[in-house]
């Protein structure tokens, strides 16, 4: 492979992925060997999916028309869980979803990405050349996490702490195994975690200038599905109403700015964002304005102009980033290379035991 262009396979998975979904697919198609797309819900997603534990909003549906009339080159493959022998159409959860798009992969390089996940069209011409030397087991990505619309990104720990560990592209070949969805993980036939061969970490992509555009909470709709997800899955610690109440308290009315993410238990606060957005993305975002998707808005934002123009909000955002969460954030740096050991040496699943019995 060394010197042609790696074939790229993308993974996602999706539940009510609208109005993203479409937009990403044609974003990724000119780089895609294949785009494998795992739909339906988890079991904790059973209050935002159809009775059959699929998108209520019309995706599976447009997967198909895609299939149909925007896949010349039949790069598309979807996947239900029916597919995989479950009648109900639930999942049991994200890694199983993960693991049914691996099981198809017929490229050299997996590319995970999310339905919300973008990149600028030279950003991902810059990662295709990077693959084409076939050095490189994996690489992860910086990001800006968008909130409440495209103009503005979240900051604080979640964020600082995420962006040394979004790991998205592994090198792929036969007998490779998608271990683990959370931190994405690939091993090799030999057990050999991607990421600890000849990882292209997320600061050196910083400093090349290629990001991934995640924008996760842009829009009203979106959250509040999200929140909902949250508020029933088993794999935090967090108190479950209170994330289902973050919808209204902190998306509609930013009652504590403070603490933005949908993971309250952390400061983190917004900031302006004046860069370049991808082209899908602007797009979308036009579409959206035209009404061109029934029930999906964008979000009202001038309470948010009001906050960052506070010089009393910037002050307290400097303060809690220094004395709070930087400390935080290299003690979760230290706890993630622990983890990423303990997976790697085989470790991982009996520590996950015993803190289940403890």
């Amino acid at each position: 492979m060394k010197g042609s262009q790696a074939r790229i396979s993308f993974g996602m998975i999706v539940l009510n992925g609208l109005p993203f979904l479409c937009c990403n697919l044609r974003s990724l198609y000119p780089f895609a060997h294949e785009i494998i797309v795992v739909e339906g819900a988890c079991r904790a997603s059973a209050e935002v999916c159809s009775p059959t534990g699929h998108s209520n909003d019309g995706t599976l549906e447009e997967l198909r028309r895609f299939k149909a009339e925007e896949d010349p080159d039949n790069k598309l493959v979807i996947v239900t869980a029916e597919d995989e022998g479950m009648p109900d159409g639930f999942w049991n959860e994200k890694n199983e979803m993960s693991q049914a798009y691996a099981k198809r992969i017929t490229g050299d390089y997996l590319w995970q990405i999310d339905v919300d996940e973008f990149y600028l069209k030279n950003n991902m011409q810059d990662v295709v050349g990077i693959l084409a030397d076939g050095d490189v087991t994996a690489i992860s990505f910086p990001f800006y996490n968008f909130w409440g619309g495209a103009g503005y990104i979240l900051d604080g720990y979640a964020d600082l702490r995420e962006d040394r560990w979004v790991n998205r592209v592994f090198k792929w070949s036969s007998g490779s195994r998608y271990v683990s969805h959370r931190p994405p993980t690939v091993q090799n036939a030999a057990g050999i975690d991607m990421s600890s061969v000849n990882l292209l970490n997320s600061r050196e992509m910083g400093r090349r200038g290629i990001f991934m555009y995640h924008y996760d909470m842009i829009l009203p709709v979106q959250a509040h599905r999200k929140s909902r997800y949250y508020a029933k899955a088993d794999w935090h610690q967090l108190d479950g109403n209170r994330v289902r109440d973050w919808y209204r308290n902190i998306f509609e009315n930013l009652e504590d700015p403070y603490h933005i993410y949908s993971i309250y238990t952390h400061f983190s606060w917004l900031r302006r964002f004046n860069k370049e957005h991808p082209e899908a993305v602007r797009h979308m975002l036009d579409e959206i304005k035209r009404g061109q998707f029934p029930g999906i808005t964008l979000r009202n934002n001038d309470d948010i102009e009001l906050l960052l123009d506070d010089w009393h909000y910037r002050w307290g955002c400097f303060w809690r980033l220094w004395l709070v969460v930087l400390p935080q954030t290299w003690l979760w740096s230290f706890k993630m290379r622990l983890r990423s050991s303990l997976i790697r040496i085989g470790l991982w699943d009996a520590v996950q035991v015993l803190r289940k019995t403890a």
